[in-house]
């Protein structure tokens, strides 16, 4: 019989233990290694960042699900992948034997590439629920004293969407205290426009999104490089269409939140046929390492190039809906593996995505996330900000019941043709 390990316990991993146990033979092992015992809803920091969500009402333990599906703990962090030898080293120098091995780490924070970001210099994150709830406490003495705030994702970042949300979260927080009128807020970011998204744009999403911003009074530069922050001031590089240096500013902050750009975690960097330069797990068409054929990686730490050229680098997004299409291709094509079978599908890397701006919100639809799409739509709408909120507790109860797709989730998905596998390769 054959042991699955899968390597961390976020929004790919859980769902990948799921899928793995559901259908792994009878005999095989599923084990599950993550630093942590907790699985934390992050889409929703922004929302603990301002106080309108507690860490208690997006994180729960993971052991009893995991336990009640049959799913092996290892509650301690991975220290090394020794893919040559198919084990994975523990931080207490124990070893891992496996037979295939789903590598679902998220990202390591690059807060170390740029002097001063992140919670450790002057800026905020919310890329972590403790991150967001140090942010809360700078929240709450930044309200007692207002001033200007800067937001928004440095050079290299991939996932925007969650600058834009906190960027118009903050803005309603500050309207309905009154105070917005004493907040100047600059959008600073590294896409070459206003809703690029690292996407090169999805729909009208250029439009819509430049026009949130007006109505918000929140200005912006972009094609921007954040070379440092200090304290109360950051210092940004405007460039040109060309990539060439056009404007430099100092901008002065009481609140700043720059989304980090994203690194592969120390466990696999530098592993030469595993990552590409930048640690990312490279992959084939059926989310394969093509040197090491029985390690398979989902989520974040997915290598995936830009999907156009930038005058400033960009990273590409990977969302929910395009993750849990990772991870069904995964888990379909290590069980053709284990019946002796080779790897016949392929995720169709579709995106749903749902951004709140506190009272209202953003969604668009890309079938594919990578152009060139079959659908392409972004619409903006209150009705977004209730479904955001409808998402959060499903997606947690989802998590608890240990259920990786709903029937009704998939019916649904299907009649709008929002799929997550590709057509089988004819053989």
């Amino acid at each position: 019989m054959a042991h699955i390990v899968i390597i961390g316990a976020g929004i790919g991993g859980m769902p990948m233990a799921f899928e793995m146990k559901e259908l792994a033979r009878l005999g095989d092992r599923v084990t599950v290694i993550s630093e942590s015992s907790k699985f934390h809803f992050v889409p929703s920091n922004p929302w603990v960042a301002v106080d309108w969500r507690k860490r208690k009402d997006i994180e729960m333990d993971i052991a009893p699900t995991l336990q009640r599906k049959g799913v092996e703990l290892i509650a301690q962090a991975a220290k090394r992948v020794h893919p040559e030898r198919n084990q994975v080293e523990l931080l207490d120098g124990t070893q891992v034997n496996y037979d295939y091995l789903v590598i679902a780490t998220g990202p390591k924070l690059a807060f170390d590439e740029i002097p001063g970001l992140g919670p450790d210099g002057y800026s905020q994150s919310i890329c972590h629920v403790s991150h967001a709830e140090t942010a809360k406490l700078n929240w709450d003495r930044f309200t007692a004293d207002p001033g200007p705030i800067v937001v928004g994702a440095v050079q290299g970042a991939s996932c925007f969407g969650p600058a834009y949300e906190y960027a118009m979260i903050m803005d309603t927080d500050l309207r309905r205290r009154k105070i917005r009128d004493k907040v100047p807020m600059t959008y600073v970011t590294s896409e070459p426009y206003i809703g690029h998204l690292g996407l090169g744009g999805v729909g009208d999403s250029k439009g819509l999104l430049e026009s949130a911003m007006r109505d918000r009074h929140i200005k912006w530069i972009c094609n921007a490089k954040t070379t440092k922050i200090e304290n109360g001031q950051m210092f940004v590089t405007e460039h040109d269409e060309n990539g060439q240096p056009k404007k430099e500013h100092v901008l002065p902050f009481k609140h700043s939140m720059m989304l980090p750009a994203f690194k592969g975690v120390d466990a696999v960097f530098g592993i030469e046929g595993l990552t590409n330069p930048r640690g990312f797990i490279t992959i084939d068409e059926h989310q394969r390492n093509t040197k090491y054929t029985n390690v398979f990686s989902v989520g974040v730490c997915v290598a995936i190039p830009p999907v156009e050229p930038t005058p400033v680098p960009l990273g590409t997004p990977k969302t929910g809906f395009m993750i849990e299409s990772m991870v069904t291709a995964t888990a379909h094509n290590i069980r053709e593996l284990l019946d002796g079978q080779e790897p016949s599908h392929k995720a169709t890397w579709n995106t749903v995505c749902l951004a709140d701006f506190g009272d209202t919100g953003a969604a668009f639809v890309a079938l594919p996330q990578i152009p060139p799409r079959n659908v392409s739509w972004f619409a903006e709408g209150k009705w977004v900000h209730l479904a955001k909120v409808a998402f959060e507790k499903y997606f947690m109860r989802k998590m608890q019941k240990g259920t990786s797709e709903p029937f009704y989730e998939k019916m649904v998905m299907d009649m709008m043709g929002i799929v997550k596998l590709k057509d089988k390769l004819k053989k």
